[in-house]
């Protein structure tokens, strides 16, 4: 009986990339943020009952984000009678292999924004800023960047708003480390350079104090993570930070917070800080939608990781269990979807809805100086209470 190896390196793949059939099992979020180009998509739920058909003389080639999700199920498949491996270096691995041969190429990716995605990204970018107010004279900004492709994104356009100089504002390209793997570091760090953005890195310890949270880590890492952001900010001199967050997460946010937490209230532009007085947080990318910022980092030929948490590989199948915060942000997304196939304006309905909130047909609604009930006002103000069916 031929022995097979159960691990197959990236050279090895690289030699012979035909002799095998790439399978990606991560899930659906994590594969469209990026994959190895050619990896079939097939989620580790469904792979058993779903093995591809192999043409002769083809392995089966599981690939997971660090390799080790996929040498598991490698291993079971080949005491079952498959002939399956691993891809050793997972995604992350074969994206780090990537980036150490790129060249600087972050004149061609700026005339892109200029020009092919003015309209999608630059344009609404600076309407935003316009809109709300968001940037302002004397202005000193920490732009935060995850690493992500939103926030890379965000770094680009500011980079690009420097340029124009309508007014005196200084920019800061801010990363933390909350304690990323080493891999995932060299990844940001990679892009950062492939992008010419200077960027002030500093540690944390983030990752370790959620690791054994089991209720909800990702909401109090969040949560964390802004207040070190800020802290950092405001050591450097800056009074504003500029999170990458763009319409779809506007919209999915409204929603989510009607269907999973009872209340009526959307992801503002801008904020005041209530425990870092002088500072403010801004949303410059309120009006991009997410599709154009997918269209941009594939044009360009960008990879970003979907999360850098250390615990990548967790987070995912964290996120398929029904428990966490983000399978519920990926069932509103699927839900979108749905009605869009029947409504195709339904998230600029949902959008311009928080524009047009009438108090008068609120049975309760709370501001700062508490909560009110329509009863309050009903007898004194029965004419801008009448049923709006009579209108």
């Amino acid at each position: 009986m031929t022995e097979y190896k159960l691990e197959i390196t990236l050279q090895e793949w690289m030699k012979a990339p035909s002799a095998y059939h790439l399978v990606d099992i991560r899930d659906a979020a994590a594969y469209s943020y990026g994959h190895v180009p050619g990896a079939e998509h097939l989620p580790l739920e469904q792979l058993k009952a779903n093995l591809p058909q192999l043409e002769e003389g083809k392995r089966l080639l599981l690939c997971c984000e660090d390799g080790s999700l996929s040498r598991e199920e490698a291993a079971k498949l080949t005491a079952s009678g498959y002939c399956a491996a691993s891809f050793a270096p997972g995604y992350s691995g074969w994206l780090r292999d990537r980036m150490r041969h790129e060249s600087v190429r972050a004149a061609d990716i700026e005339k892109s924004i200029r020009k092919k995605f003015h309209r999608q990204l630059w344009s609404k970018f600076a309407k935003a800023i316009q809109t709300y107010e968001l940037v302002k004279p004397g202005d000193s900004i920490a732009v935060c960047i995850s690493g992500g492709k939103d926030s890379m994104l965000m770094a680009k356009l500011f980079q690009e708003l420097k340029h124009h100089n309508k007014f005196p504002f200084e920019v800061k390209f801010l990363v933390m480390d909350p304690g990323y793997s080493p891999a995932n570091r060299e990844i940001i760090e990679q892009n950062l350079k492939i992008l010419n953005i200077p960027a002030h890195v500093f540690e944390s310890s983030i990752f370790e104090s959620v690791f054994h949270v089991e209720k909800s880590p990702c909401y109090l890492c969040a949560r964390m993570r802004r207040g070190y952001l800020y802290k950092e900010a405001q050591k450097l001199g800056c009074n504003k930070i500029a999170l990458g967050h763009h319409f779809d997460d506007v919209i999915e946010t409204t929603l989510m917070g009607m269907l999973f937490g009872g209340q009526v209230q959307t992801m503002m532009p801008k904020l005041h800080s209530t425990n870092h007085p002088g500072m403010e947080l801004i949303r410059p990318m309120y009006f991009i939608r997410e599709e154009d910022i997918k269209h941009w980092r594939d044009y360009n030929d960008l990879y970003f990781l979907q999360c850098a948490c250390k615990f990548t590989e967790n987070c995912n199948a964290c996120a398929e269990t029904g428990n966490a915060t983000g399978s519920k942000r990926q069932e509103t997304k699927q839900l979108i979807r749905q009605l869009k196939q029947d409504s195709p304006q339904v998230e600029y309905n949902i959008f311009h809805a928080m524009e047009n909130i009438n108090l008068g047909t609120a049975l309760a609604w709370k501001d700062a100086d508490g909560v009110h009930s329509f009863l309050d006002y009903y007898d004194k103000s029965a004419p801008n209470m009448s049923d709006a069916t009579e209108k």
